[in-house]
């Protein structure tokens, strides 16, 4: 009995340390997709202001007569 209360305890502690890294995982994971998003909203937004001004630019190009 004293041998499979062991056990059992030896299986609780490593099912806590899997629970443990598994939570650590997951906030590092959750931490890495906020800070793609916030990158990938930059780059959306330096794309939006690079298609304005080349809209810009692109508009200031006189046409040509035919």
């Amino acid at each position: 009995m004293d041998a499979e209360l062991k056990s059992l305890e030896g299986k609780i502690n490593q099912f806590v340390a899997l629970c443990q890294r598994l939570r650590s995982d997951n906030h590092q994971l959750r931490q890495q997709l906020a800070a793609a998003q916030s990158e990938n909203k930059q780059l959306l937004e330096k794309v939006a202001d690079a298609k304005t001004r080349l809209e810009t630019l692109l508009n200031q190009i006189p046409e040509e007569e035919a």
